[in-house]
């Protein structure tokens, strides 16, 4: 249908247009038939048609006036202010589950408000972004032609004003409700002697509500006094909000608590820009801001059930958090002197001898009659305690490095972003070129270590089980041992990334219990702890609550590493699908098995195959880990993507001048 056909079939004659008078149907038509199909940067939404229609056809801008009227005067909309698009609860998991249920099935109120007419009309989320694009003299020319009464103006004894003053006054209290809160207040110790900017802030605009209903102008002046305090009040009150989340990386913080700072954050984003509307400057204010408010109303409605941008606010503080103790950590496994190389190697050698006799425990469990249950519960834990004791003896698993060094890279571009001149950055990168080689080689000489240790110890051990009970384990189970490692004829690189995966989680595991550990004191309550002291002395309490500080989150990290790695199989089984784990160390120490199993013989192929199985596994375990942690830090620390291009080019510039460098260390640290 064309405009001009929609016009002569509902707004033709006066008898007509008043009859469709109360049908919101005809503005959903009108809308849709505006309403671009696809919009783009450069699109630019063109109403030259619709006005002039309106123009040349008094019937039609009369009946389309009524019609705009009757579903737009006094309806309500201060709920749209105060709710839309901000969060309604600290629950962040209720908060999605209500935004996705929203989407399926959507929220309608009452028909006597604004809200009720924009679900209706406005519906779909591109809509604030093609009305933005419509230019700004074509809605000044349809704002004039509708007639449109400005914000301050009422056909009866209340204004649209008071709408908006009421939605203001209904977020200040929800404020200063959740910001007496104790975790939001202990956040904040520094405010701790000072009134609070929140309750300064709402007595302010009760006094400025109380003097608008009192003025027959129904606005301020800008040069008020207290319309500046309220301006000053709310700097204030941000200054607050931005102390308590740079207050994190000191105290810590709990879901919950970044939940109601965000809240706290979203009602003081609205209010700063509801502000601007109680002044008006010159006559021609009234209108500008009347559109501004029109406009405000459709974005925030489109918005108010936006998942993406609830997620991305809602775990963006936490994953900085959580990346920041990842790459504290991450430092430990980044060698730099030749020394710290080989000590690296042999750190990584203690890890391939745990994980070697892990090979031979999980196939003798294997052995064991259980259900299925059982020998999740036998994998998971030979897994986990294996994982723990190479933790506790500060030895090293290669694949877990990448989670962590992936957050220390990110973080050590981020330092280089103080640099603005052009030297300074093509420094910056080189620097970081030179940070990634170390990196690499420290990676490299993990997975050697663990590699080469874990073949000979497997291969020992079963041979003096052998030896020793005569009965060869791995007789009858080489063939899977062998076959699984086939990267052509098994899903081995498919497992080897379920494994990275994990991988990835384990270092998201550690980082939030660090996190949460620090929020709720954790290692001060141990160290104060009436009880222990009393039976363990003060000095031991303290040493065990220092222990539990640098120990545990890494402790439950690996447990639950295990857990993952045991029980994916048996989730696959359950569920029938084909999914296993495959890690480069095991896979050494199950190929040492497997030959043994074979009596050492098989064919030239499989022996190639399973080789470079390995490598390929190796390789999958590192890309898919350091990927996924690599995105997560630049999202946490708020990097653009697009610093991957120069990263990367400096990178492979550092590798094609010094290639030995990513993989063994310079005679010269300083050379580097």
């Amino acid at each position: 249908m064309t405009l001009k056909r929609y016009f002569e079939e509902n707004f033709k004659d006066q008898k007509l247009w008043e009859y469709n008078k109360g049908n919101v149907e005809l503005l959903v038509e009108l809308v849709n038939l505006v309403r671009p199909k696809k919009i783009k940067k450069t699109t630019v939404v063109d109403l030259s048609e619709l006005i002039d229609l309106l123009k040349g056809n008094q019937n039609y801008r009369d009946g389309l006036m009524d019609c705009v009227s009757a579903h737009l005067e006094k309806k309500k909309f201060n709920k749209i202010l105060s709710d839309a698009g901000i969060l309604q609860n600290a629950n962040f998991f209720y908060e999605v589950r209500r935004r996705l249920f929203a989407k399926l099935i959507p929220e309608q109120p009452e028909k006597d408000t604004l809200q009720f007419i924009l679900n209706q009309v406005f519906f779909v989320k591109t809509d604030p972004l093609w009305i933005k694009k419509i230019p700004e003299e074509q809605i000044w020319e349809l704002y004039s032609l509708l007639e449109f009464r400005s914000i301050y103006e009422s056909s009866d004894e209340k204004s649209s004003l008071t709408e908006l003053v009421f939605a203001m006054e209904v977020i200040t209290y929800r404020i200063c409700g959740c910001a007496m809160e104790t975790d939001v207040i202990q956040m904040v110790p520094e405010y701790e002697n000072y009134e609070s900017p929140f309750l300064a802030f709402q007595r302010e605009l009760l006094l400025i509500s109380e003097k608008l209903i009192e003025s027959s102008e129904n606005f301020m002046h800008p040069d008020d006094l207290g319309y500046k305090q309220l301006i000053i009040l709310h700097k204030q009150c941000t200054d607050y909000i931005e102390t308590a989340f740079k207050n994190s990386s000191k105290f810590g913080i709990s879901l919950r608590v970044n939940q109601s700072l965000l809240r706290i954050h979203q009602q003081l984003n609205r209010l700063k820009s509801l502000l601007p509307l109680l002044i008006q400057a010159e006559e021609k204010d009234a209108d500008k801001n009347t559109i501004y408010l029109s406009y405000i109303l459709i974005k925030y409605n489109c918005d108010k059930n936006n998942i993406d941008k609830l997620i991305n606010e809602s775990t963006q503080l936490l994953s900085y958090e959580i990346t920041q103790h990842t790459a504290n950590t991450g430092e430990h496994y980044i060698t730099n002197s030749r020394k710290e190389y080989y000590k690296m190697f042999y750190s990584a050698a203690g890890g391939g001898f745990i994980v070697g006799l892990l090979c031979i425990i999980k196939l003798l469990l294997g052995k064991v009659e259980a259900s299925g249950f059982g020998h999740v519960f036998l994998y998971s834990m030979n897994y986990s305690i294996g994982f723990i004791i190479i933790y506790i003896l500060g030895f090293t698993l290669a694949t877990k490095q990448p989670a962590m060094t992936a957050s220390a890279l990110v973080r050590a571009l981020q330092e280089g972003f103080k640099h603005k001149d052009q030297d300074k950055n093509e420094y910056k990168y080189k620097e970081f070129a030179i940070f990634f080689a170390r990196v690499f080689r420290s990676q490299f000489i993990a997975f050697v270590g663990n590699v080469i240790i874990a073949f000979p110890v497997s291969l020992l051990g079963i041979w003096l089980i052998d030896e020793v009970f005569h009965y060869n384990i791995a007789k009858e189970k080489w063939p899977v041992l062998i076959n699984d490692l086939n990267p052509i004829y098994s899903a081995a690189i498919f497992h080897a990334a379920i494994a990275g995966v994990f991988l990835f989680l384990s270092g998201i595991i550690a980082g939030s219990i660090a996190n949460r550990d620090k929020h709720n004191h954790i290692y001060y309550r141990i160290q104060e702890h009436p009880l222990l002291k009393l039976s363990l002395g003060k000095r031991m309490t303290k040493k065990l609550a220092s222990l539990y500080e640098k120990k545990w989150a890494g402790i439950i990290s690996n447990f639950w590493f295990g857990v993952f790695m045991g029980s994916t199989v048996f989730i696959g089984i359950f569920f029938g699908l084909n999914i296993d784990i495959r890690h480069i160390t095991f896979a050494s120490g199950n190929f040492a098995m497997g030959l043994y199993g074979a009596d050492f013989v098989i064919t030239e192929w499989m022996f190639f195959w399973s080789v470079l199985g390995i490598g390929l596994i190796g390789l999958v375990n590192f890309m898919v880990s350091f990927s996924l942690s690599l995105g997560l830090a630049f999202r946490s620390r708020d990097i653009p993507i697009s610093e991957l291009k120069q990263v990367t080019s400096a990178i492979i510039k550092y590798f094609l001048s010094k290639p030995s460098h990513f993989f063994f260390p310079p005679k010269n640290s300083s050379s580097q």
